[in-house]
């Protein structure tokens, strides 16, 4: 059989069970066309999520909506995404996501770059986590981020790709984008070289951690790797694995795998690269690539909320997905377990969640979704299941970022979201950095279609072999 998507598969076996009229099959039929549906009402959501909240003036997309917030220079990289992927869809058209794109572009090539605490959006061509929603200025004494640079970068990448006509703006798009990528100095940020630093400040100087595997930075090092002009050497993808057997590598709820506990970090690089039967030393060593290790972590956080060793509410089989998210607060208080036991647990609101780690019986829909690419078999499932059981989780762009069916504490001053009665904690923000990769990951199942442009990007596709990838689609 030719190469299909799963959606082409579905439709394939739809085919074949009307032509057969095995038992049950109105069922199938009705159960395909209702995914279908919902996932095309949540694709749209999501992407008018990046389309009605970035400011249309600079391209800036805010961190959180609807609560006001400042921009994040990582849900900008998701918005240059989304913008491709609904004209894939029909929900704009090309001309407009041109316009949105070059737009953007524009306005972060031309903010200013240097060494000060004010006055700022960057230094060194890498970009300040957060910036001001109206001038684009570094906002209060956030970090200059090495991987929010990257996943801006990603974005912009993608645009580059996908905008590849004669028009005068897709090249002047295609330009911008080498422009802003040409002059990111990462050498500067090997402060501990040959590794990449988490970033730098002016007050404090380089942060004192570095990027090293496994976590969601892969694309920090393929992007310096790719870098048409400051290119760092081969040997920093070497320092990224070198800690894969030491603080990675085992067994998770059945699963080997090189293990992250927050779901995002085996996602976020994979919305841009297709990491499908492609491979670098480590990992043509352990027979697999990095897409089954993702679908492989997918199935432990499954197996995790299954057998719910914290005995949280709501944890099951079909609902599940523990990453970095919204929380209701800071707060220690009783809590009493789904085996009966009273016990003092830590409630937290934004943190980095993973099983086991940091898990206060707050789930993020998106973490689920965001592997939708990895193990759809699941994924939809659970996404009909948190909506069907979870109402309240739905909203003008769908998902929430987060709820916690745990937290019934009424009283409790909350740090975002709401109480629903009878049902815990949700949220009442969405996040841009949330938002963004379920919006990805939505598109490549369903027709490959950032995958497809990024195959195509010779900065990428350099990274990716200076890194030591080969096979599959990279030949």
């Amino acid at each position: 059989m030719p190469h299909l998507t799963r959606r082409a598969l579905l439709a394939h076996g739809a085919g074949l069970a009307l032509a057969s009229a095995w038992p049950g099959q109105a069922a199938f039929a009705a159960a395909a066309q209702s995914a279908d549906a919902f996932l095309d009402d949540l694709e749209r959501r999501t992407f008018d999520f990046f389309w009605e909240t970035t400011d249309a003036r600079t391209g800036l997309a805010p961190d959180r909506w609807p609560t006001p917030s400042f921009a994040s220079i990582a849900a900008v990289g998701f918005a240059l995404t989304a913008y491709p992927i609904g004209v894939a869809r029909g929900y704009i058209t090309r001309a407009q996501a041109r316009e949105r794109t070059l737009t953007t572009l524009r306005f972060f090539a031309g903010l200013p770059q240097g060494p000060g605490r004010r006055g700022v959006a960057g230094y060194k061509g890498f970009f300040y986590h957060f910036l001001d929603m109206k001038e684009g200025l570094r906002y209060a004494e956030c970090e200059l981020s090495t991987v929010d640079t990257a996943l801006l970068l990603m974005g912009a990448l993608h645009a580059q790709s996908f905008f590849d006509g004669a028009h005068a703006d897709e090249a002047r798009i295609r330009a911008l984008v080498d422009r802003l990528y040409g002059r990111v100095d990462w050498a500067w940020a090997q402060v501990r070289p040959p590794s990449i630093s988490h970033g730098w400040t002016p007050e404090q100087g380089f942060i004192p951690s570095d990027w090293k595997g496994y976590n969601e930075a892969m694309m920090v090092y393929l992007l310096a790797l790719g870098s048409p002009t400051r290119p760092v050497k081969a040997e920093a993808w070497d320092a990224w694995t070198s800690t894969y057997d030491r603080d990675s590598w085992g067994e998770s709820y059945g699963q080997t795998l090189l293990r992250f506990p927050p779901l995002f970090g085996h996602q976020f690089t994979h919305c841009w690269v297709d990491f499908r039967g492609i491979r670098d030393a480590y990992m043509r060593a352990k027979g697999f690539d990095y897409f089954e290790n993702s679908r492989r972590a997918t199935y432990a956080q499954q197996a995790y909320a299954a057998a719910n060793p914290l005995g949280w509410q709501g944890y099951s089989a079909e609902v599940w997905g523990v990453s970095a998210s919204d929380g209701p607060a800071d707060v220690t208080l009783a809590y009493r377990t789904t085996g009966g036991q009273i016990e003092q647990r830590r409630f937290i609101s934004y943190a980095g969640r993973g099983m086991g780690l940091y898990d206060d019986g707050t789930l993020a829909p998106y973490a689920a979704g965001s592997s939708i690419a990895f193990t759809p078999e699941i994924v939809i499932p659970a996404l009909q299941a948190i909506k069907a059981r979870y109402p309240h989780t739905w909203g003008r762009y769908g998902f929430w970022d987060a709820f916690n069916p745990s937290f019934n504490y009424p009283d409790i001053k909350l740090t975002h979201g709401r109480i629903e009665p009878g049902q815990g904690w949700v949220d009442t923000d969405m996040l841009g950095i949330d938002q963004g990769p379920m919006l990805a990951m939505l598109g490549n199942h369903r027709g490959e279609l950032v995958w497809q442009a990024l195959r195509k990007n010779a900065h990428l596709v350099k990274g990716l072999k200076r890194a030591g990838f080969s096979g599959g689609w990279l030949g």
